[in-house]
């Protein structure tokens, strides 16, 4: 008997295992297939699903959380409780969240208008908490308010525990619920929705930003949202963009990179506006919610170390006493990938140890398919050094890159 209750949970937690590996699938890029979680396309004036991938599947929102504190923020300006104008006071709490942050101390305030700014150029985790605070009390009541709102729109499986973000094993959403959740910001607030441009903007004379880089790499297309990263869920967004006079909002989750991400929704966006509506497509309310539990996309261990995360070969040209020697040595390589009619590859300066020194290695990364080859036969034509380098040779202390 209780041989047939272990196999039975064995059973259950590899099932649960299986589909947490299955919200995670490849996607296409220039140089190669891509890991990545859910997306969705949405067209808001329908509401009809033009592209999507596991759409209700669980997953940890990130910084797109403060997607839903705006949304309250502007509920609150709507209804004349706050104007742009009005303080936004900092407590220990607030204050005590770790960076990305504003940095404001106990204490100190400030405007609604600089903190809607400041959640978008720079996530700011503090300026999130004291608007929760300043609107219903505390983070918590905050954090309840948010989810009913959540389920007032038809989020039905999100649930929020903070303000910003931040880590926490209760908060949960769908690329759905945030589409559903961009779709109601551009219809609810047309006055406000502008502060989703944000770039940059002075707090005193400190200049904060850049904002959200897929404004400047869709333009003139693209006008919003907002991008979100914790290590479980990796880089995420939700982004808007009008062309030809048609709006649609995409959801995009689960990259390793901030780069292969805004590549994707690029390219999501312009398949998605081939296609036609005209109200046969599934709405996007229609979706279904629900599944196992969030993938994990960067176990915690794995954070922040150097990583190659690319599918497409690289070169290295070389390895050199300071990263600006080696910055130079890959615009260069850059130069004369384009005047050999290829495609530009990724900055990757990678720095390398032996015994007590480091070195900077010059990196062209993420190529596509036979120009690091091609780069190379060019360098070595005119007795250059320049080694083609798979993405499997990225591999720690990167001793090979030691030259």
């Amino acid at each position: 008997m209780n041989l047939r209750l272990l196999l039975c949970f064995l059973g259950l937690f590899c099932l649960c295992a299986a589909s947490a590996r299955a919200q995670m699938a490849p996607v296409t890029s220039p140089s190669g297939p891509v890991m990545a979680g859910p997306y969705v396309v949405v067209d808001p004036a329908t509401g009809e699903t033009l592209l999507e991938r596991n759409a209700g599947a669980f997953w940890y929102p990130a910084s797109l959380t403060k997607i839903m504190t705006i949304y309250i923020v502007f509920e609150e300006l709507k209804a004349g409780r706050l104007t742009l104008s009005s303080p936004v006071p900092f407590s220990q709490n607030a204050s005590a969240k770790p960076a990305s942050k504003l940095g404001i101390a106990p204490g100190g305030s400030i405007t609604v208008e600089q903190g809607l700014q400041a959640l978008v150029a720079r996530s700011a985790n503090d300026v999130a908490t004291a608007f929760g605070e300043r609107i219903s009390g505390t983070e918590a009541a905050f954090a309840q308010r948010m989810t009913d709102t959540a389920a007032r729109l038809g989020m039905t499986a999100t649930k929020f525990r903070n303000a910003n973000g931040l880590p926490d094993a209760e908060q949960v959403t769908t690329a759905r619920d945030l589409a559903l959740l961009g779709v109601a910001l551009v219809k609810d607030f047309p006055e406000y929705y502008g502060y989703f441009r944000t770039q940059d903007f002075m707090f005193g004379k400190q200049k904060i930003g850049p904002g959200v880089k897929f404004l400047d790499l869709y333009a003139p297309y693209a006008d919003g949202l907002k991008t979100g990263f914790i290590c479980a869920s990796g880089f995420n967004i939700v982004g808007s963009a009008v062309r030809d006079g048609r709006r649609l909002v995409a959801v995009a989750l689960g990259f390793k990179r901030a780069d292969l991400r805004d590549e994707f929704i690029i390219r999501l966006f312009d398949e998605a506006f081939l296609l036609k509506t005209g109200g046969s497509r599934p709405k996007i309310w229609q979706i279904r919610n629900g599944g196992s539990g969030p993938a994990t996309v960067l176990p915690y261990g794995e954070c922040g170390t150097i990583r190659y995360d690319m599918p497409g070969d690289a070169v290295w040209l070389g390895t050199f006493g300071d990263w600006r020697t080696a910055r130079t040595s890959f615009d260069k390589g850059q130069a004369q990938l384009g005047s050999l009619g290829l495609r530009l590859g990724k900055e990757w300066i990678l720095p390398v140890k032996s015994g007590e020194a480091t070195r900077q290695a010059a990196i062209i990364a993420d190529l596509e398919p036979g120009a690091a080859q091609k780069l190379c036969d060019d360098y070595k034509a005119r007795k250059l050094f320049c080694e083609v380098k798979k993405p499997t040779d990225f591999a720690p202390p990167f001793s090979g890159f030691w030259r």
